[in-house]
């Protein structure tokens, strides 16, 4: 439970923060940023505020280090009162408050920031002295002094404003890092080399319609549509899961079509914009103002839970007549679920299969584009890959999965010159494993952003 401190704590904290900006400007004889946050009601500190703390420490880093000011000392203490930093900074005063009073104005974040700068010759810096107006208020945005003085807002007002301010900035800002890592994840499964039967650096596979520059054209079209999952995952975690999948699937047709005009009408991504865009709506559901769910179990198991009663509702209304698709009539005549049964399934291949593969690599010291080789093969040893089964039917896929377990079986990092045989055997009987290519960019995209 977060700590209530009272008035006489924080006086207590500020004249020992007081004592040592002195002592620092006596010993260093240069100026002093003192850093802490305003942050209204009796609780001073708490994860969500320590993140907050953090982001300003970056930004007071980047605001120093592009002028070249060098910091002589930092300390940083966290204790109930709240977060403090003093940094001793070779440079003029004037030159340090102006870039610290950039940081204050920038955007609605750096109004919980307080940056002041203690100068050895002069005392200290104020806004006013760089000819700057005062602060603005939290709530209202007047000048802050007046409606601090007169008390116009109650504490409830202001601390809802800052989590508020809190909300926003970090929902965006994670929102951002998501779909970042999931336009990565694709890029780092079309550049793993070699791949069998697929497009790679060294080749095509066994596609005439694509290209590497065809992946890296829909990469970046979609690239929107991930940032939007995420929102639909955050927006609509009050909400059952359904819905969140409901909105997903609308959102993910849109996508689509976006791909098709970036690559000319070639289905490059139309699985990974199923399979991703549903862990990054699970993953804006899970999402709190500490950040990101860090928990790939917990993540594919809200993925289960916002599809699978889609994906029942589909199968049960399958007949010969309404199977248009080849994974429809595949399901009627085999069972096979595809794509749309392994989320359902809350992704038991990647789960039990690409990650601890990716990562038992990992450890022992392989590059990640090796591991994904391994990834990629124990996947197609392992999954009923459907897109082999349309290239090759049920004992084509038979042998790529088998082709893929005697490599495994000789060695967990099978040689490239034995898997490269393997591509071009693949290439010459048509076969491509797409679906396990998707699971191999959703174990990318997993692996990082959860703890392993």
């Amino acid at each position: 439970m977060e700590q209530e401190v009272t008035l006489m704590e924080m006086l207590e904290a500020r004249e020992a923060r007081a004592r040592r900006q002195r002592e620092l400007l006596d010993c260093l004889s240069c100026p002093v940023v003192s850093f802490t946050m305003n942050i209204p009601g009796p609780v001073k500190n708490g994860p969500v505020i320590r993140r907050a703390f953090r982001e300003g420490l970056l930004r007071l880093d980047a605001a120093l280090d592009a002028p070249g000011l060098g910091v002589v000392s930092r300390e940083e203490i966290d204790l109930p009162t709240g977060c403090e930093a003093l940094w001793a900074v070779s440079g003029p005063g004037r030159t340090i408050k102006e870039l610290c009073a950039a940081i204050e104005d920038r955007d609605p974040l750096g109004r919980l920031f307080d940056l002041d700068v203690l100068d050895p010759e002069r005392g200290g810096w104020s806004r006013e002295d760089l000819g700057l107006s005062p602060r603005r208020c939290l709530v209202c945005g007047r000048e802050g002094k007046g409606c601090a003085s007169r008390r116009l807002h109650s504490v409830e007002e202001l601390q809802e404003k800052t989590r508020e301010i809190l909300t926003g900035f970090f929902a965006r800002q994670d929102r951002e890092a998501l779909a970042g890592q999931a336009a990565r994840a694709l890029m780092y499964e079309v550049c793993t080399t070699p791949k069998p039967g697929l497009v790679d650096r060294h080749n095509n596979g066994s596609h005439r319609d694509m290209d590497l520059f065809t992946f890296l054209d829909s990469t970046t079209a979609l690239l929107p549509y991930w940032h939007q999952a995420v929102s639909i995952g955050q927006e609509t975690a009050g909400l059952l899961p359904e819905e969140t999948f409901a909105r997903l699937r609308e959102a993910g047709l849109a996508a689509e079509r976006a791909m098709f005009r970036a690559t000319g009408g070639v289905n490059t991504h139309k699985g990974a914009v199923f399979s991703l865009g549903c862990v990054l709506g699970a993953a804006g559901r899970l999402w709190t103002l500490e950040g990101p769910c860090r928990d790939a179990a917990r993540l594919l198991a809200e993925c289960a839970l916002m599809s699978a009663s889609a994906a029942e509702e589909a199968f049960s209304a399958l007949t010969p007549e309404t199977a248009r698709t080849f994974g429809a009539r595949l399901y009627l005549e085999t069972g096979l679920r595809g794509i749309r049964g392994e989320v359902a399934g809350g992704f038991p291949s990647v789960l039990e299969t690409g990650l601890p593969t990716l990562r038992a690599l990992l450890r022992e010291g392989v590059s990640l584009e090796r591991a994904g080789i391994s990834v990629l093969l124990a996947l197609m040893a392992r999954t009923s890959d459907t897109n082999l089964i349309a290239r090759g039917g049920p004992e084509g896929q038979r042998w790529a999965a088998a082709q893929a377990a005697e490599l495994l079986a000789q060695s967990p990092l099978p040689a490239l010159e034995a898997v490269e045989a393997l591509d071009r055997e693949m290439i010459r009987r048509n076969l491509s494993p797409g679906g396990c290519a998707d699971l191999l960019a959703v174990t990318y995209f997993l692996h990082a952003v959860t703890d392993g």
